[in-house]
């Protein structure tokens, strides 16, 4: 941890090593080491990056990893996403794979949502099936793993998770791993209060999620909600507020199980400034979060691979972390 100025730039390295000697021990005692299929369709910078990056990480762990170059990431003439689906299905009929990782985007939001739903849940390591969102947004955080191989969510409930560890016969359901990774860095800097209950550790902190994508965005702002946060949900058109203590009278308040979203008439000034915790997640080198709006002593979270904080962001933040890609890749390889 680097200080300059008045806040703290925190490098995700110190963090993503916890996880990395958590990921050796399971490693060690495993008859083989997993593998990971990696599929890269276009020639996009960032996602050639990660791919490269991801590689690295896997080389490092004794993760054998294997990726699958298609469509222009192969060959120039070929367009982005040719021969994606077939690959994915590929992998997911090999049973020498354990995990599968798609780098998106590739078409768009829709076609690319379709791919995600192709790989198989139990090679899921990103946590993008739809059954893993369902749980995710109805703050469920167990599964029996019988139930993946229906199309349908469960209709019978997991028990009540009281601990981060799953009953008998279940496990964990898979999160994004980009929004965990987040909510780790939170947990590292002390942001989650550990005196109080698993599952409302976020209780009291207010916080802002710029960037309301089915990826990173809005899974995040709904993890964070599921765990006791205020959180406002703020993209092009809209803010949303999501909470399990919605605004009501004495008579019908109540705490719901879940996060539920209603639209808020605060504007993006009057949000930072009530918050905690920002995280911004805009694909744009244009975009930036302009730090007099930020309250003092908030903790600032960059997910984009651009910078979407103004360069003086520590002179508001106590906390600021520019990248946190090395936890991210922690999260992925846990789920293997």
């Amino acid at each position: 941890m680097a200080a300059e100025g008045n806040g703290v730039l925190l490098k995700a390295d110190s963090i993503a090593n916890t996880f990395r000697d958590e990921i050796k021990s399971a490693l060690a005692s495993s008859a083989r080491a997993p593998k990971l299929v990696g599929i890269l369709a276009t020639t996009s910078a960032p996602s050639k990056f990660y791919a490269e990056f991801t590689k690295k990480q896997c080389d490092a762990l004794g993760v054998e990893f294997l990726l699958r170059k298609v469509g222009a990431a192969a060959d120039e003439s070929l367009a982005p996403g040719e021969g994606v689906e077939e690959a994915i299905i590929e992998a997911n009929e090999d049973d020498g794979v354990d995990g599968i990782m798609v780098y998106y985007p590739i078409f768009g939001a829709q076609q690319d949502h379709y791919l995600q739903q192709i790989v198989s849940p139990y090679k899921d390591v990103e946590g993008l099936n739809f059954k893993f969102h369902y749980n995710l947004y109805h703050n469920i955080r167990f599964l029996d793993p019988k139930t993946l191989a229906s199309s349908l969510p469960a209709t019978k409930d997991a028990p009540p998770a009281v601990n981060d560890e799953p009953p008998p016969g279940y496990v964990k359901s898979i999160i994004p791993c980009t929004p965990l990774a987040v909510v780790k860095c939170l947990e590292y800097v002390g942001v989650y209060n550990k005196i109080l209950p698993y599952g409302d550790r976020a209780y009291g902190k207010t916080v802002t999620v710029i960037n309301r994508s089915e990826v990173v965005g809005r899974p995040l702002a709904a993890l964070l909600a599921n765990d006791g946060a205020r959180v406002f949900s703020v993209d092009i058109d809209s803010i949303q507020e999501y909470t399990k203590r919605p605004r009501q009278s004495a008579e019908e308040r109540k705490y719901y199980p879940r996060h539920v979203a209603h639209p808020t008439s605060l504007s993006l000034q009057e949000c930072l400034a009530l918050s905690d915790v920002v995280v911004s997640a805009v694909p744009s080198a244009e975009y930036k979060v302009k730090t007099a709006w930020l309250k003092d002593g908030c903790v600032c979270v960059n997910v984009a691979a651009d910078k979407n904080f103004e360069a003086d962001v520590r002179e508001k933040a106590s906390v600021y972390m520019p990248t946190i890609g090395k936890v991210t890749i922690m999260m992925l390889l846990r789920n293997l």
